[in-house]
């Protein structure tokens, strides 16, 4: 299993190949409290599962397999889908090894799910990857085109159980990919009925946050604060012009991409605004002393050794699973006087922006907009202050508070459809699901 768990997404799909197999599953079985898996050689993964994989909550399922032409590995993460199918972005990212992939998926797909929980939506938590070639030849157009056609051939063989969106590494091109072959997806582009990139909304959540926190401590406002922002990707970037509209005094910015730094700075010409390129793996934009330092890049970035360094009061950012240990690094903040908003309280905006198109799209929708006001008690606002509040009365940090009170809301059942989701992960396993035709190409 080592061997496995060590080697690359690249020769793991090497390994299927040689044994002739294109797709794979674990899915765990809550009556026995086992992994079944659909292949000896994934055999050890079931014991990592259950024995050392901090990250695995009890997932109902995770869906490997190839695409046909690109031989890519494509990776669909089934968390808990007691209130809706899963749902949750697709990631098109390089992993170093199959260990890596997994812990990503399993802590991103139950992240969704308090995410969704929390917002009240009636979905369950789930998470696409696409590794990405680590020889670059996905940057050629076509090749493109056909992974993530290829990607949405896969997400139609499971059925609906997970619907995929875009995410880090995707882009509404690549979605209007996906939507080719499969109806199972979100953020598909106007042109095709869609919302499209919910990027701007993500960002008009976490400073809807950041609002709230401040109101919490009875700082004023943000007029007149300096802001940390570590990455300027899609929602980091639009992040900025909502913080300069409110009268901030200072944005200092950081990216690994020199595009990116270059485009953002292009935009705040004459602004308050100063960008820096980082090196990938380069935190020390977390230690700049700020009054808010707004995590926008990937996650896993607040640990032992980055939050001796933090110089900021509130720490509120749209980045993905912020805390490497939840509880350890939520208690560090916490001990150091560090207000620390969880991200899955206030970047739930993409997922409320466009995860419910199936029932159609409607300019500045009131459903999606009162998640944004103050006064809603569903909304970020009131949301962010209560999970506060709980921590504060009870006398834990906000990560636990909030888990509290998403755990609780993530199980309730689907209003009409109960737990449907589950029924057709066993209808997959029963009907052999990895064994369907190998030779089976996006068209």
């Amino acid at each position: 299993m080592s061997r496995l768990f060590e080697s690359s997404p690249q020769q793991l799909a090497e390994r299927m190949l040689e044994a002739g197999q294109t797709r794979a599953y674990l899915v765990y079985d809550s009556r026995s409290q086992t992994v079944n898996v659909s292949h000896e050689m994934f055999q050890g993964l079931e014991d990592w599962l259950l024995a050392d994989a901090a990250d695995f909550r009890e997932h109902e399922a995770i869906f490997l397999a190839l695409g046909p032409e690109t031989r890519a590995l494509f990776a669909a993460f089934v968390h808990r889908t007691t209130r809706g199918q899963a749902q949750g972005g697709l990631r098109h990212w390089h992993y170093e090894s199959v260990e890596a992939l997994l812990r990503d998926g399993l802590r991103l797909s139950s992240g969704m799910t308090r995410k969704n929980a929390l917002a009240g939506l009636w979905w369950g938590g789930g998470k696409g990857i696409i590794a990405r070639d680590a020889n670059g030849q996905d940057t050629s157009p076509e090749w493109r085109r056909l992974l993530f056609r290829e990607y949405g051939s896969f997400i139609s063989s499971l059925r609906g159980c997970y619907l995929t969106a875009e995410d880090v590494g995707s882009n509404p091109s690549d979605i209007a990919e996906v939507h080719r072959t499969t109806r199972f997806v979100t953020c598909i582009p106007p042109e095709f009925g869609g919302a499209g990139n919910p990027s701007t909304m993500t960002a008009a959540g976490v400073v809807c946050a950041i609002e709230a926190a401040i109101d919490f401590l009875k700082l004023g406002s943000l007029a007149g604060m300096k802001i940390a922002l570590q990455g300027a990707g899609h929602v980091g970037s639009s992040i900025v012009p909502l913080l300069l509209e409110r009268g901030v005094r200072e944005i200092v910015a950081s990216d690994v991409s020199a595009e990116r730094c270059a485009a953002l700075l292009d935009r705040c010409a004459g602004r308050p605004v100063e960008v820096h390129q980082a090196r990938r793996g380069n935190a020390d934009l977390l230690a700049e002393p700020c009054d808010i330092l707004v995590p926008s890049a990937l996650g896993g970035v607040l640990d032992p050794k980055t939050i001796p360094h933090i110089r900021a009061s509130i720490v509120c950012g749209p980045a993905n699973n912020q805390l490497v240990d939840e509880e350890r690094d939520g208690r560090a903040l916490e001990e150091r006087g560090i207000l620390h908003i969880p991200d899955f309280v206030g970047n739930r905006m993409g997922i409320v922006y466009c995860g419910n198109e199936q029932y159609g799209y409607v300019n500045g929708d009131p459903m999606v907009k009162r998640h944004l006001g103050r006064d809603w008690p569903g909304g970020i606002y009131q949301t962010t202050l209560r999970v506060l509040k709980l921590a504060r009365d009870s006398d834990v940090t906000p990560i636990l508070a909030a888990r509290r009170l998403a755990d609780e809301f993530a199980e309730q059942p689907h209003p009409i459809w109960g737990h449907r989701a589950l029924k057709i992960v066993e209808s997959l396993v029963a009907d052999r699901w990895e064994r369907a035709d190998k030779r089976t190409k996006a068209e």
